[in-house]
């Protein structure tokens, strides 16, 4: 039993055995990592004999947290316990009508917790509401109007007279922590899709690059710094990269004004995308920095780039870093060492107040073995390191996955005919491709093959697997034996098919012992034989 001696000798406690175990259990619930299976873990434990087996993995789909019977029992006994607990506390603090010692430090914390677990679903509608407003509100910052209630019920829970709780948060803290942990779930949910335990890492691991693995910690004193972590993110092309950096980026920390009754930046549009290998140099360094009037031709006015526009709360997500020449990856390092930047022609020191989400796909300890990555400007990079994981990687061990994915692509593309578009994509890759095919390309051909099956009815792969068509091993090796091909036929064809089977240039690279730009090269000039 958790309690705390006084001076006297005395000691208090809050509640029984049995509350406390189910205490204890909210508040592993409230600092676990949500997307992890010790969720679902803590949930079990908390609600014992009463907990739902069906559809409990809530963290593997976005419609089912919330309405789950066991959120809803979980709230429910904490809401009972917390009214209890409190009427406890104003009774007996400080040896009030009650008498005996004051409480002690464990029962407190856990009362706070309990409190906010009950806060956080309270209010949790209202705002998720407030992630995507409705469209006839006006741009701009919203009056949160529920504010008075939130605050009256917070103060009751966590201002009992006599009675220091840990945390001593103030509720404008406590709600912009509750409004940052909805809009981390409605954005992870939404941009980082499908059920598979891949997919739930990947989930896991956005949500520690949002609160870091210590969700206590965050919320006393790294709520505010997290901008100045830089975030990595990696993986094969079309897995996604960006889909992330969003998550990440729009989950941002967002203080609340009691005065003016509104968070003190919008929760939409604080994200920053440049995709560095689109643009010349010249152009790089004009979209991130700025420039001057007449700093380079075509600079006709000053301009601010997205390193200056890019609010505290927002993020600049540069995409594609591998491709950047040396003097931007110089000047990108001082930004992450020193937070400051200077406009393109221009000598005054600006400062960069948001956080640097970068993605590549390439593999950057080759490129700095190569000379063409400076090894300086990579360890800031990779203060944070996501990697996102291929389709194949998806969609193993889950039979289920390719349906749940490709019924959210067909959603996008055929409105009311999802259902049946989807039926038919199935049916084609289990007939033409194969459930072992490795989609090299990975979600975006898949959203290709998608397409394809709608408009054409058909989908062949550029790099089709073996055993389906003559780029198969089988067939190259047929034509090997008949010598039937040229060298460089030979490498273009072999290069393929590990590309194919790999599932990116930089492991088919990898497996080859080749540069990935060599491996590429060699993989389309296959491509345009056969489409000749």
């Amino acid at each position: 039993m958790y309690t705390t001696t006084t001076s006297d000798g005395q000691t208090m406690s809050v509640f029984d055995p049995a509350e406390r175990a189910f205490a204890e259990a909210i508040s592993r619930i409230i600092y676990c990592n949500p997307f992890m299976p010790e969720r679902i873990s803590c949930e079990r434990a908390g609600l014992g004999a009463e907990f739902v087996e069906a559809a409990c993995d809530w963290n593997r789909r976005a419609d089912s947290y919330g309405q789950h019977p066991n959120i809803v029992r979980l709230n429910d006994r904490a809401a009972a316990l917390a009214e209890s607990a409190r009427a406890r506390l104003a009774g007996r603090a400080g040896g009030g009508a009650e008498g005996g010692a004051g409480p002690g430090e464990r029962d407190l914390g856990l009362y706070e917790n309990l409190v906010h677990f009950i806060l956080h679903h309270r209010y949790s509608e209202r705002l998720t509401g407030l992630i995507a407003p409705a469209p006839e509100q006006p741009a701009g910052r919203q009056r949160i109007d529920f504010w008075p209630a939130f605050l009256q019920e917070a103060s009751r829970f966590l201002e009992i007279p006599g009675v220091r709780l840990p945390g001593q948060e103030s509720p404008a803290h406590l709600l912009a922590c509750l409004f940052q942990i909805r809009r981390a779930f409605h954005h992870i949910f939404n941009y980082i899709v499908g059920g598979s335990p891949a997919a739930c890492r990947l989930r896991a691991a956005a949500w520690e690059s949002i609160f870091t693995h210590d969700l206590a910690r965050y919320r006393r004193a790294l709520y505010q710094r997290m901008g100045d972590i830089t975030t990595l993110i990696t993986g094969p092309s079309g897995t996604g990269k960006e889909l992330v950096a969003r998550a990440i980026g729009l989950s941002r920390y967002i203080p609340f004004d009691p005065k003016s009754q509104s968070f003190c930046a919008e929760s939409a549009g604080s994200f920053y995308p440049l995709s560095l290998a689109a643009l010349s140099p010249t152009l790089i360094e004009s979209e991130l920095f700025g420039h001057r009037r007449g700093s380079f031709t075509g600079a006709l006015e000053d301009r601010a780039g997205w390193l200056e526009i890019c609010p505290p709360t927002g993020a600049v997500f540069l995409d594609e870093v591998g491709e950047v020449e040396a003097h931007i990856q110089v000047k990108l390092l001082r930004v992450l060492q020193t937070r400051t930047f200077q406009r393109l022609g221009d000598t005054q020191t600006r400062p960069f107040l948001g956080k640097i989400i970068a993605a590549t796909n390439r593999d950057l300890a080759r490129e700095m073995s190569d000379g063409r990555f400076r090894e300086d400007f990579y360890y800031r990079l990779c203060s944070d390191w996501v990697t996102t994981p291929s389709l194949h990687e998806l969609l193993d061990g889950s039979e289920e996955e390719l349906h749940g994915l490709v019924l959210f692509i067909a959603m996008r593309v055929a409105g009311d005919e999802a259902e049946a578009l989807a039926r038919e994509v199935e049916a084609w890759i289990e007939k033409h491709l194969g459930r072992d095919y490795r989609w090299p390309g990975n979600f975006r051909e898949l959203e290709q093959c998608v397409r394809n099956v709608l408009v054409r009815g058909a989908y062949h792969p550029a790099a089709a697997p073996a055993g389906h068509d003559a780029c198969g091993f089988d067939a190259l090796s047929e034509s090997v034996r008949a010598g039937q091909l040229t060298a460089d036929e030979l490498l273009d064809r072999y290069c393929t098919l590990i590309y194919a089977r790999s599932g990116s240039y930089e492991e088919a690279a990898r497996r080859l012992a080749m540069d990935r730009r060599t491996v590429k090269s060699k993989v389309d000039q296959a491509k345009r034989i056969r489409s000749a």
